[in-house]
């Protein structure tokens, strides 16, 4: 029977690997549809009201399969990680307790009005309802961020009768990496967002469908993704610097190398040998590893020998998950430039070799996602509170059958609703958005209730 540690620690990875997909998508929508119907009601533009309707059936797909499997998350904590839930629940459980007060309470209330309120409520409180949805996402995230920050880098507690208790609360909740894990987090969801109307506007072109909602979908999706990009450039430099500090082991397995290197390779590819203590095959780009980690070709990059064995990271997963998160997010970038100068010459929309390739490109925020989280989560290993808990000490005493047992059962129940959003997704794709571009005798632009909601109606 395999080990329960590595069972348990597969079973939660698996979890959360599935449910983050959702909250992703959804933190990213959500934002797009408040913007979207703000430029309805600005513009009184019909074109934005389909552009709404149509993504918001898949927001609420993504939506509801996030909130369901992110429930089993909580439970995880006393089946299999009970002395974590034990000795850490005085400094995580208001932080979890104050999220569902604060945004899920906020999303639920505020959401059957988004998804059911067109003809029942104004139009400027259907938006408000959009926008409080959209901050739930936000807040949300931001006491997931908060909590799992925690982990990373904890700080305002003390350790008294084997427990860590919480001294000074701004310190655990502002802890030092926070304020840059939580808006790289918001900037990822926003890009993946980006690339996803991306992708299914480029669909539509291709297929010379709905080519006016498609035109209006892509333009809007490449210039968010080319601003929010950017910035997630710089802040990502920020966040590894933050991470050098308080996680070093973290950065030296990222980087791939055993040994301090001065003016190091930018390492590709590596088949790293743990016994031994070097990379048995490594192929990379010369000097642009000292050039990105320090700033300079003449720098040193620091190896995983700094650390003790005992106290580090796997590297291979740590060096590849990282690399599907950067090498994506550089393919992203340069795919919004390539957009940005086809736009400037007028040939974005006829460009199909183009719109191929965002096609192609539109599950790449979700995979980089996933790659920057793997890169989190497996670097903080071996300990589920970095440096002062173990997640081998933090194990439930549960048979290792019983873990496996409910790890098939996952499987095999996130494998249906997997196949039910795909499907219920692509149908919605193939049927496309609803109504016409622009009602006939509308107003240019909507500033009162009631012209408003007649073109609610009217579509």
């Amino acid at each position: 029977m395999p080990d329960p540690v590595l069972l348990a620690r597969i079973q939660f990875a698996f979890t959360v690997s599935f449910h983050i997909v959702f909250p992703t998508m959804s933190i990213g929508l959500a934002l797009f549809l408040a913007i979207v119907e703000g430029l309805w009601l600005k513009t009184g533009d019909g074109l934005y009201l389909r552009i709404y309707r149509f993504w918001l059936r898949i927001f609420a797909l993504g939506f509801g399969v996030g909130v369901v499997t992110g429930i089993v998350l909580s439970f995880q904590f006393g089946t299999n990680f009970s002395r974590f839930a034990q000795m850490a629940g005085s400094v995580l459980g208001p932080m979890i307790g104050l999220e569902v007060l604060t945004s899920f309470f906020l999303e639920a209330g505020f959401l059957g009005i988004m998804l059911f309120g067109f003809k029942r409520v104004g139009p400027r409180l259907h938006f408000l309802a959009t926008c409080m949805v959209a901050l739930g996402t936000i807040l949300s995230a931001s006491w997931i961020l908060a909590a799992n920050s925690w982990m990373q880098t904890p700080a305002g507690f003390a350790f008294t009768d084997g427990r860590f208790v919480p001294v000074e609360w701004l310190k655990v909740i502002f802890n030092p990496s926070v304020p840059y894990r939580l808006p790289h987090m918001l900037l990822a969801a926003y890009i993946t967002a980006s690339f996803l109307v991306a992708g299914v506007a480029a669909h539509y072109l291709l297929q010379q469908r709905h080519v006016a909602f498609a035109r209006r979908t892509l333009s809007m999706a490449l210039a968010f993704a080319s601003v929010l990009i950017a910035a997630q450039v710089f802040l990502g430099d920020l966040l590894a610097g933050v991470v050098a500090r308080h996680q070093p082991a973290k950065i030296q397995a990222i980087e791939g190398n055993w040994n301090d290197v001065p003016r190091a390779d930018y390492l590709l590819v590596i088949v790293p040998d743990s016994q031994r203590e070097r990379n048995s095959v490594q192929l990379g780009i010369p000097l642009l590893g000292s050039l990105l980690v320090t700033h300079s070709v003449d720098g040193t990059v620091p190896g995983l020998r700094n650390t003790p064995p005992a106290d580090r990271p796997p590297m291979g997963p740590v060096f590849y998950g990282f690399r599907v998160m950067y090498l994506l997010g550089t393919a992203m970038f340069f795919t919004a430039c390539a957009g940005l100068w086809l736009k400037w010459r007028g040939t974005l929309f006829e460009s199909r070799r183009f719109l191929r390739l965002l096609v192609w490109m539109s599950p790449t925020g979700l995979l980089a996602t996933l790659g920057g989280w793997y890169t989190a989560e497996i670097g903080r290993q071996p300990y589920v509170v970095y440096g002062q808990l173990r997640t081998v000490d933090a194990i439930s005493p549960v048979p290792p059958g019983a873990v496996l047992s409910s790890l098939v059962a996952f499987v095999l129940i996130y494998g249906l609703f997997l196949y039910g959003f795909l499907r219920l997704t692509s149908m919605a794709i193939r049927k496309g958005p609803e109504g016409d571009p622009q009602p006939a005798g509308s107003p240019p632009a909507v500033r009162r209730t009631r012209p408003a909601l007649a073109v609610l109606r009217s579509t």
